[in-house]
C-alpha cells in the first residue's frame, strides 16, 4: 500500500497591529505562490495572541487588502485569541513533563548577562511558591539543535548560546508567547511548509525542537529576504511603513514579484492582479529568490 502524502499546506500569519505594508505583501505573495505552484492549500491565520499590540479593525483591513491583491485564502480564518484553551492544554502537558519552569529574572538582569538568558531559575523551584507564581514567566528547557536546512538559504547554523537558551513560552502577564502558539497552530492546521521573512530564520530551530517535544512532524521552512529602508531597519508596522491599500494594486504586485526574483514581462506590468498571479504561479521557483537577508525597498520604488 502506497504511503499517504499530505496535501501541501502553507499559511500567511500576520499580526493585526496595523495595515499591510510592502514587506507584508512580499511575505503573503511568496507563501501564496509557493502553495499554489504545488496545487496546495493556502491558509490565513490572524496572530492576535499579543493583545496589547492588537489594533482594532486591523484584521479586517488585512483581509480586505489581501483580497485587493488577489490573494484569496482557503478555508476559515483562524484567530489565536480564540484558541487560548488549546494553548493552556499544551502548557499543562509540558508542565507535567517537567519541560518548563518558572522564572522571575527581569529583562535588566538578562541584559546585564549579555542579553542571553543563562538558566538562572532552572533549578530554583519557584513555582512551588504560590504567592509568586502569578509573577513568573515560564521557560522551556532547551533541546535545540544549532543546524537546520532552509529552502531558500540552504544549510544554516545558529549560535550555541542561542540554541542553549531556555526561552519563554508564557509571559509574566499571562500571555502565551509567539514561540509556543505558532508551533501549536502550525501543528493543528497541518502546515507542511512555512514560507516567511528572514527576520525569523533564527527562531526556526526552536520551533523544530518544540514540534519534536510534542511528538509532531515539523514543517519545512523557507525564508524570504526582508525589505528594509536602511541596513538593519526592516519595513514594519512599528516603524510606520506605508499602508499599501491606496497603491496601484498591479504596480505594487509587479514590484513584489520583481523583489522575489520574478520580474513581470513588460506587457503584463499594468495587467490586473489576477493576470499577474496567473502568470506567476507556473513561473514560481524558490531558487529564483535572492539569498540576501535584506534588500533595500528603494530598489523597487
Amino acid at each position: 500500500m502506497m504511503p499517504i502524502v499530505p496535501v501541501y499546506t502553507g499559511r500567511f500569519a500576520p499580526s493585526p497591529s496595523g495595515p499591510l505594508h510592502f514587506g507584508s505583501l512580499i511575505a503573503a505573495t511568496s507563501s501564496y505562490l509557493q502553495a499554489k505552484s504545488q496545487q496546495g492549500k493556502w491558509l490565513l491565520r490572524i496572530e492576535d495572541i499579543d493583545s496589547p499590540r492588537t489594533v482594532a479593525g486591523a484584521a479586517s483591513s488585512i483581509m480586505q487588502t489581501l483580497e485587493q491583491f488577489g490573494l484569496f485564502w482557503d478555508g476559515p480564518v483562524i484567530y489565536q485569541s480564540q484558541r487560548l484553551a488549546r494553548y493552556q492544554d499544551i502548557f499543562q502537558q509540558l508542565k507535567q513533563q517537567d519541560l518548563i519552569y518558572g522564572c522571575d529574572c527581569s529583562r535588566k538582569q538578562i541584559s546585564e548577562q549579555g542579553g542571553i538568558y543563562l538558566g538562572h531559575c532552572a533549578n530554583r523551584q519557584l513555582a512551588a511558591n504560590q504567592d509568586k507564581q502569578s509573577r513568573l514567566a515560564w521557560r522551556l528547557r532547551s533541546t535545540v539543535n544549532t543546524n537546520f536546512y532552509d529552502l531558500v538559504f540552504g544549510q544554516q547554523q545558529i549560535s550555541q548560546k542561542l540554541a542553549n537558551e531556555d526561552y519563554i513560552i508564557k509571559r509574566r502577564d499571562g500571555l502565551f508567547s509567539y514561540q509556543l502558539v505558532v508551533v501549536v497552530d502550525d501543528w493543528d492546521q497541518g502546515i507542511t511548509e512555512v514560507i516567511r521573512g528572514a527576520d525569523l530564520i533564527d527562531m526556526t530551530p526552536r520551533q523544530q525542537a518544540l514540534f519534536k517535544l510534542l511528538g509532531a512532524a515539523s514543517p519545512n521552512y523557507g525564508h524570504i529576504p526582508v525589505a528594509v529602508t536602511a541596513p538593519g531597519i526592516k519595513l514594519s508596522k512599528q516603524n510606520h511603513a506605508t499602508d499599501i491599500r491606496h497603491w496601484s494594486s498591479s504596480d505594487a504586485l509587479a514590484k513584489v514579484l520583481q523583489f522575489l526574483g520574478h520580474p513581470v514581462p513588460l506587457e503584463l506590468k499594468a495587467a490586473p492582479v489576477t493576470d499577474l498571479l496567473n502568470w506567476a504561479i507556473p513561473q514560481w521557483q524558490l531558487a529564483k529568490v535572492s539569498r540576501q537577508y535584506e534588500i533595500l525597498q528603494t530598489e523597487f520604488n
